[in-house]
C-alpha cells in the first residue's frame, strides 16, 4: 500500500453517554490519541467510501455505488484515512476495526463522466435543489457552468467521521491538488478542471427557517455551520452558492439530532462553485488555519 503522508497523531474528543451519573453531568468526554495514515484508494475500500459518501447525499437519488467504483478506478486521485497499524498483538475482530476508512477525499470530473448514471444524476440534484431555492438567473447560470463541455467541471469529495480533526484536511487536499496536476500533466482521467463543485453539509439554527419562503430569501444572511471546518474558505472564494434543507432525509444514523449549546439546528447542503485558479488561495488559507 502506498502510504502518501507522514504519521500524523491527533486528538479526538469523543462523548460517552453514562446513564448512571447525575444527569446535571450531561455528557463526558475524554480525549484520545489516535494515529491516521493516508493511503491510495483500493478495491478493499469499497464498504467504507460508499458509506461516507451517503453519509453525504443521504436519501437523494445518486448510485453511490457507481460512484464508489469510479472512485476506485481511478485511483491515481484521491486518498482515504485510515488507523495506523498498531504494533501490537491484536485479535481478527481488531485487525478488521483497524481497516475502517476514517475519511476520503477525491475529484469527480462531471464533464468527463457526462452520461454515466451518477454524474448525471448529481447534476439533476444539485439543479433542482437551485431551481426550488434560488431566482432563475442563478439557475440558469449554475445550469450553464454544469453543461460546458469547454470549461469541466470536478466535483471535490471530502467525507469524514465527524470526530476526525479538521487538521487531516490540510494535507489530504494538499495531495489531491498534486494528484490534479499531475493527472493533467500526463493526461489522465480528471485532469484539468476549469471550476470545482462541493456539495458541503453545514447547519443553521432551526429557529431562523420558520418558512420555505424565509429560507430562500434570508440564507446568505443566515450564520452557516459546516461539518468539515475548511470547507468554509471554499465557501468565501465561491462565485456561485445556495443552499437545501435535508430535514426530512436525515436520520439518526447519519444526520442525526443536531444541536450547540442546546440550540437545535437544521442540517443543510450547501452548493459551491469554485474557479480552479482561485484554488491556491484557498490552500493558503488552510494552510494557515489548519498547520499542526
Amino acid at each position: 500500500v502506498c502510504f502518501l503522508h507522514c504519521k500524523q497523531v491527533f486528538k479526538a474528543v469523543l462523548p460517552v453517554d453514562n446513564k448512571d451519573h447525575d444527569l446535571d453531568m450531561g455528557l463526558e468526554r475524554f480525549e484520545v490519541n489516535i494515529e491516521f495514515e493516508a493511503h491510495s484508494i483500493s478495491d478493499n475500500d469499497y464498504n467504507g467510501i460508499k458509506k461516507l459518501l451517503q453519509q453525504l447525499f443521504l436519501k437523494a437519488p445518486v448510485n453511490t455505488a457507481e460512484l464508489t467504483d469510479i472512485l476506485i478506478q481511478q485511483n491515481h486521485i484521491g486518498s482515504i484515512i485510515k488507523q495506523a497499524e498498531v504494533e501490537e498483538d491484536s485479535s481478527d475482530d481488531d485487525d478488521e476495526d483497524d481497516d475502517e476508512v476514517f475519511g476520503v477525499i477525491s475529484c469527480l470530473n462531471l464533464t468527463e463522466r457526462k452520461g454515466m448514471q451518477c454524474a448525471e444524476q448529481i447534476k439533476e440534484l444539485i439543479l433542482s435543489r437551485c431551481e426550488k431555492s434560488c431566482e432563475q438567473h442563478v439557475v440558469e447560470q449554475l445550469n450553464k457552468l454544469l453543461n460546458d463541455s469547454t470549461k469541466p467541471v470536478g466535483l471535490i469529495l471530502s467525507e469524514r467521521f465527524i470526530n476526525v480533526p479538521p487538521q487531516i484536511a490540510l494535507p489530504m487536499h494538499q495531495q489531491l491538488q498534486k494528484e490534479l496536476t499531475e493527472a493533467q500533466r500526463t493526461n489522465k482521467p480528471c485532469g484539468k478542471c476549469h471550476y470545482y463543485l462541493l456539495i458541503s453539509k453545514t447547519f443553521t439554527e432551526a429557529t431562523k427557517s420558520n418558512s420555505k419562503r424565509r429560507e430562500g430569501r434570508n440564507q446568505q444572511k443566515e450564520e452557516l455551520m459546516f461539518a468539515n471546518a475548511e470547507e468554509e474558505f471554499f465557501y468565501e472564494k465561491a462565485l456561485l452558492k445556495f443552499n437545501y434543507s435535508v430535514q426530512e432525509e436525515s436520520d439518526t444514523c447519519l444526520g442525526g439530532r443536531w444541536s450547540f449549546d442546546d440550540v437545535p439546528m437544521k442540517p443543510l447542503r450547501t452548493v459551491m462553485i469554485v474557479p480552479a485558479d482561485g484554488i491556491n488561495v484557498i490552500m493558503d488559507k488552510l494552510r494557515d488555519y489548519l498547520s499542526l
